[in-house]
């Protein structure tokens, strides 16, 4: 297979070193607002991915995501805040990153290369037909996510992708690819970048849309979301007393008696006030 990798090819700035500060964060931003524009161009695919996820949820499934790098560590970032904002178990969404935990913090050598190991791995959480697995990459061409797919499609597992090169190995590979064509970047090759901000802003719209469709969300607040600081807490009475005519204090009561905004609502309501 032959491709383009418009992510490896090289900046369209040149002498970086020459340019101010100034100079520097003005181009970065002017590239920077391109990545909308081509998530934009997905939207479809994204859909087409949702809904299978959603539909898998519904039967009891669950959703990880696979990859290497910063794509590995935007998708455990996807993962570790679905269930504080809406209020999950911690093992709907899962994310998985070549090398391990350790690779969280540091680069593990050859990790990515590795095009069995992200099956091992997934094993770990007896993975199912039930679930669905996304592969993240900038290149498409990583072999611990390809051979992960791969691995999935034979088991009758659902596959998706989120890359950012047109007709990569990873999207021939998925089952509902995802391609977000962000070209190249800023400084060449540095896939953190817009490739990264593309990354970061579909797994948003992957993990919210399927909590929303998931009933997750009322109105348009998270009424499910874990307590966990005061801040939150704050937030969740003045939630309570948006949706019931209950004071501060009343609202706090409900929150502490119930812990979470939507049973304290159900509760009142339940109350015929």
């Amino acid at each position: 297979m032959t491709f383009t990798k418009t992510t490896e090819q090289s900046s369209k700035y040149e002498h970086l070193e020459k340019m101010s500060v100034q100079e520097l964060l003005f181009n970065i931003n002017q590239e920077d607002q391109t990545v909308p524009l081509a998530v934009a161009k997905a939207l479809p695919s994204i859909e087409a991915l949702v809904a299978q996820i959603v539909a898998k949820m519904k039967l009891g499934g669950r959703l990880f995501y696979i990859g290497a790098g910063t794509s590995g560590r935007l998708g455990i970032v996807d993962a570790s805040e679905c269930p504080p904002t809406f209020g999950v178990p911690f093992d709907l969404v899962n994310g998985i990153i070549a090398g391990g935990d350790k690779a969280i913090r540091r680069a593990v050598e050859n990790a990515e290369d590795n095009a069995t190991q992200a099956w091992i791995d997934l094993q770990e959480f007896d993975i199912n037909s039930n679930d669905v697995v996304v592969g993240i990459a900038a290149s498409g061409t990583t072999p611990y996510v390809i051979g992960g797919l791969q691995a999935c499609n034979e088991n009758n597992i659902i596959t998706g992708s989120i890359s950012c090169n047109a007709g990569s190995p990873l999207s021939q590979t998925a089952q509902y690819p995802i391609e977000v064509i962000v070209g190249p970047e800023f400084v060449t090759g540095s896939s953190r970048m817009k490739a990264g901000t593309a990354q970061k802003l579909v797994l948003n719209m992957i993990s919210t849309a399927t909590m929303i469709q998931l009933g997750k969300v009322k109105g348009n607040k998270m009424v499910d979301m874990q307590l966990s600081n005061a801040k939150l807490v704050d937030r969740g009475v003045k939630m309570i007393m948006s949706e019931i005519p209950v004071s501060y204090e009343e609202g706090s009561q409900l929150l502490n008696q119930l812990g979470s905004v939507r049973k304290a609502v159900d509760f009142y309501n339940s109350q015929k006030h």
